[in-house]
């Protein structure tokens, strides 16, 4: 797969299990299919497009699904950015949790989304509602794979760079079909998206958000220790990218 597009075709969505989250919640490929074209058709109406930053604040499904739909409208995702970005001019929108979203200060025209409570003041748009009431359908893509996906203080990753180091991780640490992946490392690293998020995602694994039943098969980990809960550990050091 040249690009995070390509994981959301049509023929993709299934009742397999993709995603698990905290609680050990499971949702199947059809809703995270579905729901990542809501998020992007969302999204849209904050203004992102090709070329824009979006900030995302967590690490649960909703976060996920703001960073997948992100990236099918070919914006670029920055996980827990700092809190200042009033200089960040290429940040379009900022998706948060209700309670923190009005902390953080941004440029002028940039938008805030926040989900998991009522919007906090009247200018910022609620996730979680408008989400679920959106057209569950996607325009068909053709994402460039020179597209930036991935950003953070450092630069820049595209979907291209991104998805040939999520293959490759997939290849040697063999996740393929139903494998479970825990994620254990901050989704402010580039390296844990790719390891933790998309491959798994483009392998039909699964990605586990916590690991809340100690029963995942690999578990990517920022230090590369754990392995009591895991039979195989990913260290980020393992991910090909350059930079990194």
């Amino acid at each position: 797969m040249k690009t995070v597009g390509d994981c959301f075709v049509r023929d993709r969505r299934s009742d397999r299990v993709a995603l698990v989250d905290g609680s050990g919640r499971e949702y199947d490929a059809h809703w995270l299919c579905t729901s990542s074209w809501k998020a992007g058709n969302f999204l849209r109406h904050t203004g992102v497009r090709r070329g824009v930053t979006v900030g995302v604040v967590g690490d649960g499904p909703l976060a996920l699904l703001a960073f997948f739909g992100t990236a099918l409208l070919e914006g670029g995702t920055r996980f827990d950015p700092p809190m200042d970005l009033a200089s960040a001019e290429d940040l379009r929108t900022l998706v948060a949790p209700a309670d923190a979203v009005t902390r953080y200060q941004l440029p002028p025209g940039a938008q805030r989304v926040c989900y998991g409570g009522d919007p906090p003041a009247p200018d910022v748009h609620h996730f979680d509602a408008g989400l679920w009431s959106e057209n569950p359908s996607f325009p068909p893509l053709s994402i460039d794979s020179g597209t930036p996906l991935l950003v953070d203080s450092e630069g820049a990753v595209t979907h291209g760079e991104a998805m040939a180091a999520a293959g490759a991780v997939a290849e040697e640490y063999g996740i393929d079909a139903g494998t479970r992946v825990a994620v254990r490392a901050p989704l402010s690293d580039l390296r844990t998206v790719i390891a933790g998020i998309l491959a798994p995602l483009a392998a039909d694994g699964v990605i586990v958000l916590g690991d809340p039943s100690g029963t995942s098969e690999i578990a990517v980990f920022a230090d590369g220790e754990g392995g009591q809960i895991s039979d195989r550990v990913i260290p980020l050091d393992a991910v090909a990218l350059d930079g990194y």
